[in-house]
């Protein structure tokens, strides 16, 4: 797993991307098998895009990705969509929050003395990108000299819903200052003595060290947790393009923050001011305020129409959908083909408990995407009645469904575009557009994707039962079991 370290013998800056987050807050268009990193939250590039877009000039190895095993084609898929082929991922068995992780990350690195790490959440937005990357080399710096490092957002406001980092003196210029301790999110009274105050962060979960000097510090202060991580990576695999982490090793760490766990205790830990447009998008409300809205307060997103409206944020993800909005003053309203949010945005922070809400209700949307993602492509349903399902289906070039079969339903497939291979038993055919095939209940069949772009099916499935577990594998290119 050891990837080029150093070019022209001059070390590289690595960054370790923390990719595993399943966010709530920005239901329903982040959900738990469609997370906001992956989502085109801002623009048509993903959060996790656009991350990975910022170190992608001189100066930077190969990004190391850490996450889980649901997310892992979609993490190589979006990076190579990028040109990225080079980038690193590494699959958690389990989420072990944020400590194991980095902690992994650098005794993988740490084979190169001067290796140097930048760690970050993959759904971050930062608008300044140079004054970022000027930022970086400041802590790049601090970190040469052995220093632990994390970078703090230059407060705009006494914001309630952020941790902060409580700094020796005021910041002066572009420079790494001495951290004096962490805070937690406070109230807004207290919120408005930091502001006032002038030596508070926001803290933005972003660290640099060295790969050696943050192991050091884990043996110094959670000497428990390298046991299992050394194990894990000592256990692990190659699998296709992912290397995954040793299963049994890696669930014996503790579960725990790379704050809680390191940096609360550390000694002469630095800390970087941050003022780049940066937001963690932790809300609706953060969405709309980085959307740039008009001069009544209303920013937009798809097929939407606001008429007298002020203060708002409406968003519609289905080009078939328009949204209006209609006299009103304070108001987030996101429609999706499956689900609606319509909430005060004083309340933008609370979208988590009807998460928690619908999840105890047992409805799917809780959870389940309207478009399901796959390593192949995706799918979603278009129609589901009491014995059928119509379903449009995306194989992306180069993409394989597995040889499988099924025991209550039979298909009829229809390219609507591009060509797909099917086989059916021992027989192999194309199918162009407009042409069809049966699949008969309990014939082994695939379908494949060899052309340069997209294709394009609308499936229709009839049968007692239509579960997605109604799935027989034979063979699989994506080794899914």
């Amino acid at each position: 797993m050891s990837g080029a370290i150093k070019e022209k013998g001059k070390a590289l800056i690595h960054p370790v991307i923390l990719c595993g987050g399943s966010g709530t807050r920005l239901w329903p268009s982040s959900r738990k098998a469609y997370p906001k990193q992956f989502a085109p939250l801002i623009g048509s590039d993903s959060l996790y895009q656009m991350t990975l877009k910022r170190f992608s000039g001189e100066g930077f190895a190969a990004p190391l990705i850490m996450t889980g095993d649901e997310f892992r084609f979609m993490a190589t898929d979006q990076a190579k969509s990028l040109g990225l082929s080079d980038a690193r991922v590494v699959v958690e068995p389990s989420p072990r929050d944020t400590a194991p992780a980095i902690l992994t990350a650098a005794l993988m690195l740490a084979e190169d003395p001067d290796a140097q790490m930048l760690v970050l959440p993959s759904d971050h937005v930062i608008k300044d990108v140079p004054a970022f990357l000027e930022a970086v080399q400041v802590g790049a710096r601090a970190a040469a000299e052995g220093a632990l490092v994390t970078f703090g957002v230059t407060p705009e406001r006494p914001e309630t819903g952020f941790g902060y980092l409580e700094l020796s003196a005021q910041p002066k210029g572009n420079a790494a200052i001495a951290l004096n301790s962490f805070r937690e999110k406070p109230d807004l009274e207290t919120a408005e003595r930091m502001l006032a105050d002038g030596n508070y962060l926001w803290n933005a979960g972003i660290f640099m060290f060295g790969a050696r000097d943050v192991v050091a510090a884990f043996e110094a202060y959670a000497p428990e947790l390298l046991a299992p991580c050394r194990a894990a990576i000592e256990t692990g695999s190659e699998d296709l393009d992912f290397y995954r982490l040793g299963e049994e090793a890696y669930n014996q760490a503790r579960a725990i923050s790379f704050d809680f766990a390191v940096m609360e205790k550390a000694n002469g830990v630095m800390a970087v001011p941050l003022s780049c447009g940066w937001s963690d998008l932790g809300s609706w409300d953060a969405i709309w305020q980085t959307s740039s809205p008009d001069a009544e307060g209303v920013a937009t997103f798809g097929a939407v129409t606001a008429l007298d409206c002020e203060d708002s944020y409406f968003r519609s993800e289905d080009e078939g959908m328009e949204l209006v909005g209609l006299g009103l003053s304070g108001i987030v309203a996101v429609a999706m083909r499956d689900a609606v949010l319509v909430a005060d945005k004083s309340r933008a922070q609370d979208v988590k408990r009807v998460v928690d809400t619908l999840r105890a209700a047992r409805v799917a949307q809780a959870d389940h995407y309207p478009r399901f993602h796959r390593p192949w492509g995706w799918y979603e349903t278009l129609c589901l009645g009491q014995r059928f399902q119509v379903k449009r289906i995306m194989v992306k070039p180069g993409g394989v469904l597995s040889l499988q079969s099924h025991m209550h339903r039979s298909e009829h497939w229809i390219v609507v575009e591009g060509t797909a291979e099917v086989t059916i038993g021992e027989e192999v055919k194309l199918v162009t557009e407009n042409q069809s095939v049966y699949i008969p209940l309990g014939a082994v069949h695939r379908m494949a994707n060899h052309g340069q772009l997209p294709m394009y099916l609308i499936e229709v499935q009839t049968g007692s039962y239509l579960g997605e577990d109604d799935i027989k594998r034979y063979e699989d290119l994506y080794n899914r079991s």
